[in-house]
């Protein structure tokens, strides 16, 4: 699976439904690979639930 990048437009509910999924394939362990894969998609995540707040304070 290709590396996610951070700052995409997905929500905060599609990064998480990834990183779940990647637990899951993975058994609980991760390996370095997918451990960077993690990493990156705990970045996005987190970046996702920044703008969904920003949008809402907003609105």
């Amino acid at each position: 699976m290709p590396p996610v990048m951070s700052g995409s437009a997905r929500s905060a509910d599609e990064v998480n439904e990834q990183i779940r999924g990647l637990w899951l394939r993975a058994g609980g362990r991760l390996t370095t690979e997918q451990r960077a894969q993690y990493e990156l998609l705990v970045t996005e995540w987190a970046d996702a639930v920044r703008e969904q707040a920003r949008i809402s304070e907003a609105a």
